[in-house]
């Protein structure tokens, strides 16, 4: 089939390449805008952008979807399907354009975390498992009927970072497997399940990325495992009379009857205690403000005075 590709970070370029390998044709690709970035302002190209030129693949970045040559310019394309992953809302008039319709590849088991951190929020919940889902598109937020779902199991201490690169190479073959069953007709679109209490995946603001260190000590590490490596969870440390954000990346706990108040500090040079409401948690990867990231034994070699380091 021709295929017209949506998509912008490395989780879609991944499918991008995967369908580019497959017996589609992919006729061209929408994707973000070139933007500045970094200290010397560096104009910097998506990887889906990237992907495409390397392999002469049409290449569109309308600042506005509904931009009249921009559709007039798809439309030539006459794409038999659209595929989306990991792109912004498309109006109506975009993704009715093709033949057989606009579908998208999801990293969750819908209807569950819908939303645009569905990988981040399964960690942080302590699911047991997770999947990926392809759905035609329709005017409602993740809403449109299943093509096909795939599930994985969740590994015991797995990070968001983990579980994205697995389910980016499981999503990947996910999409050219629904191409194919488009394609030959063999794939019976069904309703997504009405649930009265969807776990949803809403946008991680950086306020939401703070830990609360009155919560158990299981939902802590999950937290933390599941903003790692991004946006990455934090806690503000007092240095002296200097605050200083505290990116922590993994680590481990153990439950305890401590008596301790829940959020103090307990640090020396050969260790790195947070207390928590029913134990223990230990920091093993972090990242100072205005730091690199390191491990423990080299975090705590940067200090001399303990006694000058508190939370905040």
């Amino acid at each position: 089939m021709k295929v017209v590709f949506l998509g912008t970070p490395e989780f879609a370029k991944t499918s991008l390449e995967t369908i580019h390998k497959s017996h589609h044709q992919v006729v061209g690709v929408v994707t973000v805008a070139d933007k500045a970035s970094g200290r010397g302002q560096k104009i910097s190209q998506s990887p889906v952008k990237i992907f495409a030129a390397e392999n002469n693949i049409p290449v569109f970045q309308p600042e506005k979807l509904r931009n009249p040559e921009f559709l007039e310019d798809l439309r030539k394309l006459d794409a038999d399907v659209f595929v989306v992953v990991a792109f912004r809302m498309m109006p109506k008039i975009l993704f009715e354009m093709p033949k057989i319709g606009t579908f998208n590849l999801h990293a969750s088991l819908l209807p569950d975390y819908r939303g645009a951190a569905p990988i981040n929020y399964a960690i942080i919940n302590g699911e047991e498992k997770s999947g990926a889902t392809t759905f035609f598109i329709n005017e409602k937020i993740d809403e449109g009927n299943i093509l096909l779902q795939e599930e994985i199991p969740v590994l015991k201490n797995e990070n968001a970072g983990s579980l994205h690169d697995r389910l980016m190479e499981m999503g990947a073959k996910l999409v050219v497997k629904t191409l194919d069953g488009l394609a030959e007709n063999s794939i019976t679109e069904k309703p997504q399940p009405q649930v009265e209490h969807p776990k949803n995946a809403y946008k991680i603001f950086k306020e939401d990325t703070k830990i609360d260190w009155s919560k158990t000590s299981k939902e802590i590490h999950q937290f933390i495992l599941g903003m790692s490596p991004y946006p990455a969870a934090f806690t503000t440390l007092k240095i002296g009379e200097e605050e200083k954000g505290l990116k922590i990346f993994g680590g481990k706990f153990e439950l305890s009857n401590h008596g301790k108040r829940a959020g103090t500090l307990d640090i020396s040079k050969n260790d790195f205690k947070i207390y928590t409401k029913d134990g223990i948690y230990f920091p093993l990867e972090l990242q100072l403000e205005g730091k690199k990231r390191m491990n423990i034994k080299d975090f705590l070699n940067g200090f001399r005075n303990f006694d000058e380091i508190k939370m905040a």
